[in-house]
């Protein structure tokens, strides 16, 4: 595969896949008037999303970098388990305990960056008395 270059729209379309294994270059207007794009042919990869985080990093943007990086991990969810994740970060929505289990929870499926943000939150709450 040729060395990819940012904007992927340029450089990548053939080599770049969609979370269906669907290159981006398929993804055309046409298509989609057509009725051969589904929905979920157009849900990014996480390997599209750690590669821009490398582009993200390459620029001097490593928050970017990691937020990314973390999409990346998210991206094994479903839509309804990401809103609970959402509704259980907000400010005392959550006890200390809640959200240590769910920063195992995202551990045990393979989202360690998002499993740190977690207990990070969780202390920050705990340090400015938001939760207990």
């Amino acid at each position: 595969m040729a060395e990819l270059k940012y904007p992927l729209s340029t450089s990548g379309r053939d080599a770049v896949r969609t979370a269906t294994s669907r290159p981006v270059s398929e993804i055309t207007l046409e298509a989609v008037v057509a009725g051969e794009v589904e929905p979920q042919d157009v849900a990014v990869a996480p390997e599209t999303l750690r590669l821009q985080a490398g582009f993200a990093e390459d620029g001097g943007n490593r928050q970017l970098a990691e937020n990314l990086r973390r999409g990346a991990e998210l991206v094994a969810f479903s839509d309804d388990e990401l809103l609970r994740f959402y509704e259980m970060l907000r400010p005392g929505r959550s006890s200390a305990a809640e959200l240590d289990s769910l920063a195992e929870t995202l551990l045990e499926r393979g989202a360690a960056r998002c499993a740190a943000l977690v207990r990070e939150a969780r202390a920050a709450y705990v340090r400015r008395g938001l939760i207990a």
